[in-house]
């Protein structure tokens, strides 16, 4: 049965005067027709610095005050009970969420700043890509580059400042998870973990490959963490044959992992890119599943990557598109063309053409089909000769992405019931105008933002829901073929989802109370 509970969570700024400093620039930023600053990281930061002030000034440490819960008097007691019904605890987190680094030790994301693989460079360009080649599948085409822990904090240099910027330190800490067991809530006072916690880990993966082989790679860690947990209950209680099963908490991109998990478990995609069978496998491993603002039906942020490319800040290099058309797993990010998103700039009228079609593509010039990204692929590319060849690769590799994507998300949306052990969570942000609709001009192929819905400023509320009502139909029940067990909303954005103090006792609730 699926209820619904929903959080209003006020977003104050820290002090008065930092008030009036961001309403003077957000006043600013309107004037000169720039995005106006807010606690999300906006698509294009590279315009203006000055109108920028009032982020970096949030960035650097500066906390909105609000009236929390007494996480302490509600969860001490349940949070130190180490006993054999509480779950061990898997964090996923969502895109750029992992760190990655090269065997020879160059850090290719975590790091802005100082020795990183700098995208502006030939050699830089080659380490954040994945490889292209004609004649290997994407599995097959592999560097180098591996996951390195999950993201805590994004060290970032804005106008030569040092900055650290929190990524999912605010689930970690709420989590107890590995080395930060104890950190922000432990450390602070506000929930004692005790010294017997031992049950929370972190699931890192390269977010730039394909999601169904992340989804692998999670169930190998399962296993792996599975044996360790039975060991330690061996040791500790006695017990030998306790089923073990866990709850995963996955922001993002992280909650498809966990859905293709869930579903299909370590199972790859036919090679025929037809659908594999709904065996529920992973779910002899997973008890509770929370997702926190996951894109299940896609998102345009994912489209305005590929098609221009990523900007992380004034004075930071762009992520052009052809690099970031070199990932699998973007592709399947991508919204559902059924959810009549794109429409044509001159008429209005829908955009003849599937999303994961490369003749749509080729047609509008987008990301690894654009002819001026040849300067990339050179990059790319080094030892192809002429822009022709370059060109020839560039197209293979973006035909076997949309071609996986199109398997992946037939596989998801499938509509099914999981176990009956199985509870699946949604916390979705939806107070925040979120691109909705958006339009092409058939010349250049540019995306203009033409509609707006109510979201968390990246996924839709709908997109998290997997909402398949159509606008102009009255259907007052939720129609989706994700079976949500409980949905709850909050008022911020889709980076602010983790520090709500909402959030964190929802999560802690279903976590450690929630009956099972």
């Amino acid at each position: 049965m699926l209820t619904v509970g929903y959080v209003n969570v006020f977003q104050g700024w820290c002090t008065s005067e930092l008030k009036t400093t961001v309403e003077a620039g957000s006043r600013l930023a309107r004037n000169s027709k720039l995005v106006t600053p807010t606690t999300e990281l906006p698509r294009n930061m590279n315009k203006t610095a000055f109108a920028w002030f009032p982020l970096l000034i949030l960035l650097v440490g500066c906390t909105a005050s609000r009236r929390g819960p007494d996480l302490a008097q509600i969860y001490n007691r349940s949070a130190q009970l180490h006993d054999l019904e509480r779950n061990p605890v898997v964090v996923i987190p969502g895109l750029l969420g992992s760190k990655l680094r090269s065997e020879d030790g160059t850090e290719v994301w975590g790091l802005l700043g100082g020795e990183y693989a700098n995208p502006k460079t030939p050699s830089g360009a080659r380490l954040a890509a994945l490889p292209m080649a004609e004649g290997f599948s994407l599995e097959q085409l592999r560097d180098d580059v591996r996951a390195a822990g999950v993201l805590d904090r994004l060290r970032v240099k804005l106008l030569g400042i040092p900055i650290e910027v929190a990524a999912y330190s605010e689930i970690l800490s709420s989590l107890g998870v590995g080395g930060f067991r104890d950190e922000g809530f432990g450390l602070s006072g506000a929930v004692d973990y005790g010294e017997g916690h031992f049950t929370c880990f972190q699931f890192a993966y390269d977010w730039r490959r394909d999601i169904a082989e992340a989804a692998r790679e999670l169930h190998h860690y399962l296993l792996e963490k599975r044996a360790y947990v039975a060991a330690e209950m061996k040791r500790r209680y006695g017990v030998d044959d306790n089923t073990i099963r866990f709850d995963i908490v996955a922001h993002s991109m992280g909650g498809m992992v966990a859905r293709y998990y869930l579903r299909y478990g370590a199972a790859d995609l036919p090679e025929d890119g037809s659908s594999p069978p709904l065996t529920w496998e992973g779910a002899a491993l997973v008890e509770n599943l929370i997702l926190i603002g996951t894109p299940n039906a896609g998102t345009m942020a994912a489209l305005f990557d590929l098609v221009d490319g990523r900007n992380f800040g004034p004075s930071l290099p762009r992520y052009q598109p052809a690099l970031l058309g070199t990932f699998p797993g973007a592709y399947q990010l991508l919204p559902r063309s059924r959810h009549e998103f794109l429409v044509t700039e001159e008429g209005g009228e829908l955009v003849d053409g599937d999303i994961l079609d490369p003749e749509t593509w080729v047609r509008f010039g987008w990301g690894l089909a654009d002819p001026e990204q040849d300067e990339v692929l050179a990059m790319l590319l080094p030892e192809a000769e002429t822009r022709e060849e370059r060109r020839r690769i560039a197209l293979d590799h973006l035909e076997k992405s949309l071609t996986r994507a199109r398997a992946f998300t037939a596989a998801m949306d499938l509509p099914g019931s999981p176990p009956p052990w199985v509870r699946i969570h949604l916390l979705a942000g939806d107070a925040i105008a979120t691109d909705a609709v958006v339009a092409v001009q058939e010349g250049s192929g540019e995306l203009t933002v033409v509609e707006k819905q109510p979201g968390d400023g990246a996924v839709l509320r709908r997109s998290a829901l997997m909402d398949e009502r159509k606008p102009q139909e009255l259907v007052r029940r939720l129609v989706s073929p994700i079976d949500w067990s409980n949905v709850t909303f909050l008022s911020t954005g889709h980076l602010g989802l983790t520090k709500d103090p909402s959030f964190t006792d929802n999560v802690l609730y279903l976590l450690l109370e929630s009956p099972r």
